[in-house]
């Protein structure tokens, strides 16, 4: 049976998080220590969105020749 790619990413994530744990397991029992800090300047995300929108209408033959006859009905 051949393992499927959400079966194989699932095996990867998994050895990456056991790895990462062997690391940090590493680095403390060498007696070292790990600093977390957040960033001075705040995290800017920028994002180029451009929205279009396509208004689509059809008027029947009988109401396009009421509003020719009648300009001013709107």
């Amino acid at each position: 049976m051949s393992e499927t790619g959400l079966m194989k990413a699932m095996k990867s994530a998994t050895l990456l998080r056991m790895s990462k744990r062997a690391a940090i397991g590493a680095v403390v029992l060498a007696g070292g220590c790990v600093n977390v800090t957040a960033p001075d300047k705040p995290i800017v995300i920028n994002l180029n969105i451009n929205i279009t929108q396509e208004v689509v209408y059809r008027l029947d033959g009988e109401a396009k020749t009421l509003i020719q006859q009648n300009p001013g009905i709107f």
